[in-house]
């Protein structure tokens, strides 16, 4: 039996130990163990590699969950510890640690972040996907037309292979421009669309991410892009984007996509109806 210390959790990962009766293991990885309980809510249990996400809770120590840990593996949950197999997780001493960036200062700045994306220093290759529909979600979101984006959801969501689809990718970066383009009411109701019509038509993980961003969370990469931004400094630019795009297979690269494509419609002229 070995036991580990949680390093940082947020107030959703408190709320999933506190509710969950029958959790069961969802998926194994080297770095990281997703769990999901009786009301389909997730939880990530990552290594320090993965780092702090809206559901993630993070370990102190590097470990390889993969080695000790199957599908099977019972999982139980008790006042300040979460056991999977045949490891203890302490979480009694877990810094809380807050997902949600600082939209209302994003907003205000939005044009200062806005200027120099066409020239950062990386390419951004676009999800094999629609381009008609990629384009028009963007567009959608840019001038709040709420029905075109929720029929444009409803065509992406769970659209590719992969936990989280590249359709979903797509869209969650997406939300994260539209947090930052319209104020936060506005920018509420858009991604509450869209999580609202997404979630149920795909994966369970996917499903969390998009929930997460509806309620205007996002990962510490993603945090230290937008810092970046604001701070307009280029080495710290091209740091965070490298972390992003080395998220999943093409996940964070197709939620980049989405991002850049949403702000990029802020700029392209729309053609009326």
């Amino acid at each position: 039996m070995r036991s580990i210390n949680a390093h940082s959790g947020t107030q959703n990962v408190c709320d999933w130990l506190a509710n969950s009766c029958q959790p069961r293991i969802l998926h194994v990885f080297e770095h990281a163990c997703n769990l999901i309980n009786e009301g389909r809510e997730v939880l990530s249990v990552v290594a320090p590699q993965i780092g702090a996400g809206p559901f993630n809770l993070l370990l102190e120590e590097d470990i390889c969950f993969s080695n000790s840990l199957r599908l099977e593996s019972p999982v139980s949950v008790s006042a300040h510890q979460l056991t999977l197999g045949d490891l203890t997780i302490q979480t009694g001493q877990a810094k809380c640690w807050s997902p949600r960036p600082d939209w209302e200062r994003l907003q205000i700045r939005r044009t200062e972040i806005l200027n120099p994306l066409p020239s950062l220093p990386i390419s951004i290759t676009q999800p094999l996907l629609p381009h008609s529909l990629l384009s028009n979600l963007s567009s959608a979101l840019v001038t709040e037309d709420i029905s075109s984006t929720q029929k444009i959801t409803s065509q992406l969501a769970g659209l590719g292979a992969g936990l989280t689809p590249a359709g979903d990718d797509f869209l969650l970066g997406s939300m994260y421009a539209a947090w930052i383009i319209h104020p936060p009411e506005v920018a509420k109701i858009l991604a509450e669309g869209i999580a609202n019509i997404a979630a149920p038509l795909t994966t369970s993980l996917s499903a969390a991410w998009l929930r997460a961003g509806s309620r205007g969370e996002a990962g510490a990469v993603w945090h230290e892009f937008f810092e970046a931004l604001i701070a307009a400094d280029s080495a710290q630019t091209q740091n965070a984007l490298e972390k992003i795009l080395a998220v999943g297979e093409t996940s964070g690269a197709d939620a980049l996509s989405g991002f850049l494509g949403t702000f990029a419609a802020t700029t392209t002229p729309q053609i009326p109806p």
